[in-house]
């Protein structure tokens, strides 16, 4: 009888502070745990009136529902200072974001973030809603009441110093983003954002110092190598480039970009040899197929070889048709356009390329130096020298070959 009056009197109370939660936080999912105290509190109820024992399982299922659960519901919101509701509907919004209805998931934590401030779980992944959505203002605001919680969060102020890029507030990125790298300059991630804003907004010599002294804390990251020969190429510092390049693909030897690149440059100084080494070695990469081929047939033409300059324009044309106008406008090409072949109209052959901006504009960079420095260097000058020595040679040979049979037939 004591046990039952203990339990009634504990219930009750529990149930009374349920409810008054209910009332003062005005949430609905309370609704849900009062019931489950009734249907606890009722077996009791059922027990009594019936005048027999219920077995065990029933009475853990009574205790557990009236007593223990609204219990530990309690202590938790007490000590978390978060009401268990709050976690629920967070639970809700991360079902909703794998599902893909970010306009539910984005309803409930601002229903969140409204009655809890102070609720940073919600307030983040609403950022994080945001973020995704490109709103990068809103989700910048967000990210800013984050920071409350912990002001020298690295991986925050990271956040938000990228956020600040995004809108075009350049300046307060770069500051926020120095200030983390001056209090933790061995942090890496922050070291490659900076580095990347610096280059986008053509600060190369300053994306250059950030790379170099993030290797000074890892000295073996083909990244840090490869963003600083993408950043000497648009110095115009190739010598530079080309050992960063080298070292990139020595790390790690699948970088092909950085092997095309030092197949770039090595043409820029007149190695032919090494350049060509270089794109035989891009020809099975589907984003540099085309264009290896494009320089390996222009480096056959800069030797005076017409047979293979030709095998690799069609190649080139083949697998890009566009090449094809590249090939008509460049001096160097004029003695094959007449073997070259000539892509159909109906031909569409647009391709994803999976290489990045910053890849695709240091191609076009060391293209352009490339047809510079060609014209510079007299290169057609010089293929027109080794074609006729070609011309000589085979002429040569030909003869030779013809006094030989003669000698035979007398």
């Amino acid at each position: 009888m004591v046990e039952k009056i203990i339990f009634n009197l504990l219930a009750f109370t529990l149930f009374i502070l349920m409810f008054l939660s209910f009332v003062r936080k005005n949430d609905t999912n309370y609704v849900y745990f009062l019931v489950l105290q009734f249907i606890g509190i009722a077996i009791n109820f059922v027990e009594l009136i019936v005048g027999r024992k219920f077995s065990l399982i029933v009475k853990v299922i009574m205790y557990l529902l009236s007593v223990i659960l609204p219990l530990m519901i309690l202590i938790f919101e007490y000590i978390k200072k978060i009401s268990i509701s709050e976690i629920i509907n967070i639970w809700k919004a991360s079902i909703y974001i794998k599902a893909g209805d970010l306009e539910e998931a984005k309803k409930i934590l601002r229903g969140i973030a409204e009655k809890n401030s102070k609720n940073y779980k919600a307030i983040k992944m609403l950022a994080n809603i945001y973020e995704k959505q490109n709103k990068y203002e809103l989700a910048l605001e967000e990210y800013e009441k984050v920071k409350e919680e912990n002001p020298q969060n690295n991986e925050l102020n990271l956040k938000i110093g990228t956020l600040y890029e995004k809108i075009g507030r350049t300046n307060e990125a770069v500051n926020i983003i120095s200030e983390i790298l001056k209090k933790t300059p061995n942090y890496y991630e922050a070291s490659i954002v900076l580095g990347d804003i610096y280059y986008q907004n053509g600060a190369f010599k300053e994306a250059t110092q950030v790379y170099t002294a993030a290797l000074k804390y890892k000295p073996a990251d083909y990244e840090l190598y490869y963003y600083l020969g993408m950043s000497y190429t648009m110095l115009n510092d190739f010598k530079n480039a080309k050992e960063n390049y080298d070292k990139a693909a020595q790390i790690n030897s699948e970088l092909y970009h950085a092997k095309y690149s030092i197949g770039q440059l090595n043409l820029i100084y007149g190695e032919l040899a090494e350049a060509e080494e270089c794109f035989l070695q891009c020809i099975d990469v589907e984003d540099m197929e085309a264009e290896a081929y494009y320089y390996l047939a222009r480096i056959s033409m800069i030797k005076g070889d017409i047979t293979k300059a030709t095998y690799y324009s069609n190649i080139a044309i083949e697998e890009k048709p566009e090449i094809f106008d590249k090939i008509t406008k460049e001096n160097i090409f004029a003695p094959i356009l007449d073997l070259v072949n000539k892509p159909e109209k109906s031909i569409n052959k647009v391709k994803k390329t999976k290489l990045t901006k910053r890849e695709l504009d240091i191609d076009e960079h060391l293209e352009n130096t490339c047809n510079l420095v060609g014209k510079l260097n007299n290169n057609d000058i010089e293929m027109i020298e080794n074609l006729k020595r070609s011309r000589i040679e085979q002429e040569r040979d030909t003869n030779n070959h013809e006094i030989i049979e003669r000698t035979k037939n007398e």
